[in-house]
């Protein structure tokens, strides 16, 4: 079975950070191991690249707003994305239960219309 698993714009900040801003919600698609506060997983680009992602969250405080990191810069500044362009991590769950990832970045060239980042560098 394949659904989105995280869908997010991109801020300003998510664009030029070591980490970009995750959402909470989707944060059920990424099994946190009980007793810690990351879950480590690569996810292919539409180019076949594998590219490793760790979302975490704050162990202490009552604001746990989560994060992912790993190789999230370098993913940003190579796709050349910018803020208010869309990233999609698409999972994959097989019957045994083993989770795979495909991240996607889009740039919202007009009135609905996503292009794939990629394109832009041609």
């Amino acid at each position: 079975m394949e659904a989105v698993a995280m869908e997010k714009s991109v801020s300003k900040s998510d664009a030029t950070n070591n980490r970009m801003e995750f959402p909470m919600k989707s944060l059920k698609n990424f099994p946190i191991p009980a007793g810690q506060n990351y879950f480590n997983f690569v996810a292919v680009d539409t180019l076949g690249r594998r590219w490793g992602f760790k979302v975490s969250i704050r162990n202490v405080g009552r604001y746990k707003r989560p994060w992912m990191s790993g190789q999230w810069r370098r993913y940003a500044q190579e796709k050349g994305l910018k803020k208010g362009d869309r990233v999609k991590l698409i999972m994959q769950v097989e019957g045994n239960a083993v989770r795979s990832y495909r991240i996607t970045a889009e740039r919202n060239l007009t009135m609905r219309i996503w292009i794939p980042v990629e394109e832009f560098a041609r």
